[in-house]
């Protein structure tokens, strides 16, 4: 079986604007307390059950935090900058480890809920075929039968809405370079119509008037960044829970303690 070496992004702090610094202070987000462990650590146990998870690599934060997955290997790069900058150096990092590695997988620290099936899901589905981005998307009614509370951010494509997920593969061909859009698009990441006019007036009034199809999307991404892109249409709202504000935090806080209390 193939195991795919995963990346864990950590390295956000709390900041007076951010609406989780009533709980972080000027902490780590990562580190922030969730039913009786680090957030960071109930996605860590979600790879360390995976049998398609190699090593990780943990950005952002230093090796003294007692964190653990499984019997994988776990090891750390200091936090970077900005989110390209962090993303690349995890690449980089892992194909020091890893040589012979094709893909890694991008899991974020905010995402607790996720499971080890939901992993493995993910990356059976994207080793189907040879991309250098996949993408996760929620359909809005999965996301809210599961989390009907959640509030997240939606997008109307022409054949579904949808909302971003917060666990993706990429390929280590992209670590050995980053395109200056990069650093745009993350910087719009919270709203995606300054991502589509990024990419100029066609996928624009193709959003604004619900005639973007999943496909003339990643066609446009793959034109514009010159790379294969892939929209993986997810069933698990888990991935695409993360936690931004408080409300959320209280949400993910009683669903995993309710896990816990059934077993």
């Amino acid at each position: 079986m193939t195991k795919i070496d995963a990346i864990v992004p950590a390295g956000g702090h709390g900041k007076p604007d951010d609406p989780l610094y009533p709980l972080v202070k000027d902490g780590p987000k990562a580190m922030l307390p969730v039913a009786g462990k680090p957030m960071i650590q109930w996605v860590l146990d979600a790879l360390g059950g995976s049998d398609r998870v190699g090593q990780v690599v943990v950005v952002g934060l230093p090796p003294d935090t007692g964190l653990t997955c499984g019997d994988k290997p776990v090891h750390y790069v200091p936090n970077a900058g900005s989110m390209v900058v962090n993303a690349r150096a995890g690449l980089t990092r892992l194909a020091e480890l890893n040589p012979a590695s094709t893909c890694a997988l991008w899991a974020s620290a905010d995402i607790p809920g996720v499971r080890p099936e939901h992993v493995d899901w993910l990356v059976d589905t994207c080793l189907q075929t040879d991309d250098d981005i996949y993408y996760c998307v929620i359909e809005r009614a999965v996301m809210e039968a599961r989390y009907p509370a959640s509030r997240r951010s939606y997008t109307r494509l022409k054949e579904m809405t949808v909302c971003g997920g917060d666990m993706n593969m990429f390929s280590m061909r992209l670590a050995r370079g980053v395109h200056p859009l990069w650093e745009q698009i993350t910087e719009a990441r919270k709203n995606v119509f300054k991502q589509a006019a990024l990419f100029g007036f066609e996928p624009l009034w193709l959003l604004l008037t619900r005639q973007l199809t999943a496909r003339r999307a990643e066609e446009l991404v793959e034109k514009r960044l010159n790379v294969r892109a892939r929209l993986i249409v997810c069933p698990y709202a888990e991935i695409g829970m993360d936690v931004d504000k408080p409300f959320q935090y209280e949400i993910v806080v009683k669903d995993l303690e309710g896990r816990a209390a059934t077993g």
